[in-house]
């Protein structure tokens, strides 16, 4: 890999990771576009190098809400930023479990090739769809008249199913973001409320799937004298792409959900989908 396919990549996973159209297959399209080839060493922290760029991106961009949190639980203040972050904790059991026990047999299982890609892409474009379309519980009967439904703020019931959604996007090419921000439209949740979860709630998995990526990588009998080793300055320059692209998307993607714009990339995802089943 050189510096323009690592600024590429970086790119492509800062803005992949927050828009609804699935960083893990984006860069699996453009490892093929690229003819981009890893060997297990290089590919991991490659990837560890680019999920700890876009997680700072997160925290960066979501500074006033973050530290507030962290204040809160850490101190057990018990007010609503800690009880926010112990929903924030129970929507990562599903993908914990997941993750731990199921993530090498859902891929051996289900492959990472461009087919899989497009077939979990379409299936995004359909969920984004049903998003925009659908509304959960549209009128509510009030003596003679009809009342629309007003969403509500996240429970813990909404977190966990929230939560659920994340655990299925381990798939290649179903987005973290795009299920869970999806999902809790559909159920109900405040449009300004669900971006922000989303976002939050993606902090802990990732980082673990990092911690968890370095612990292959150091293990015994691992890949350590790589044939091709990727070097420095593509690290920093795939680094610097996925983080600085990963602050633009997050901002962006927060003002979209608010929008109700997301119509616009279940098409992008059903047309990307659709060439790489065919093309």
């Amino acid at each position: 890999m050189d510096t323009l396919d690592a600024l590429i990549m970086g790119l492509v996973q800062g803005l992949a990771e927050y828009l609804p159209i699935s960083s893990s297959g984006h860069l699996e399209i453009f490892r093929e576009i690229l003819g981009i080839e890893l060997s297990g060493a290089d590919s991991l922290e490659f990837d560890v190098t680019l999920h700890v760029a876009t997680v700072l991106s997160t925290i960066v961009v979501l500074w006033r809400q973050f530290m507030p949190l962290c204040k809160s639980f850490f101190t057990f203040r018990r007010d609503d930023n800690f009880y926010y972050v112990c929903k924030i904790l129970v929507s990562c059991i599903p993908i914990g479990i997941a993750g731990v026990f199921f993530k090498d047999t859902i891929e051996q299982f289900f492959g990472t090739g461009l087919t899989i890609v497009g077939i979990c892409l379409c299936v995004t474009a359909l969920l984004l769809s049903f998003s925009y379309f659908f509304r959960t519980r549209p009128f509510e009967e009030a003596g003679s008249g009809r009342k629309p439904y007003r969403p509500h703020d996240i429970t813990y019931l909404d977190a966990f199913i929230i939560g659920c959604a994340q655990a299925v996007a381990v798939l290649p090419g179903l987005p973290r973001s795009g299920s869970t921000i999806a999902t809790g439209l559909i159920i109900g949740d405040k449009r300004e409320q669900v971006a922000q979860f989303s976002f939050f709630m993606v902090i802990i998995p990732i980082l673990g799937q990092a911690l968890l990526d370095v612990k292959d990588m150091i293990a015994p009998g691992a890949d350590a004298a790589a044939a091709n080793p990727i070097g420095w300055l593509p690290m920093l320059v795939g680094f610097a792409a996925a983080f600085i692209s990963g602050c633009l998307a997050c901002k962006w993607m927060l003002a979209i959900v608010k929008k109700g714009k997301l119509i616009w990339f279940a098409v992008y995802c059903l047309a990307a989908g659709l060439i790489c089943i065919f093309a």
